[in-house]
């Protein structure tokens, strides 16, 4: 027989949770070591993701 689940909808607080923060411009970053040389330009460049929201930004060297 299957297991019954109770159905819980999430509060709005869990559900935007670290969203307003971003929106006010305090991400925070986190070093991805995946990409660090861009091919294009032939640089080295710092990629970095905000652990909240996913947004990147680029910093090149």
């Amino acid at each position: 027989m299957a297991d019954i689940l109770p159905f819980k909808r999430p509060k709005p607080a869990e559900k935007h949770k670290g969203k307003t923060l971003c929106r006010s411009g305090f991400h925070k970053w986190k070093i991805v070591t995946e990409k660090q040389f861009d091919v294009k330009q032939g640089r080295l460049v710092t990629v970095s993701r905000c652990e909240r929201c996913g947004a990147e930004k680029v910093e090149r060297l």
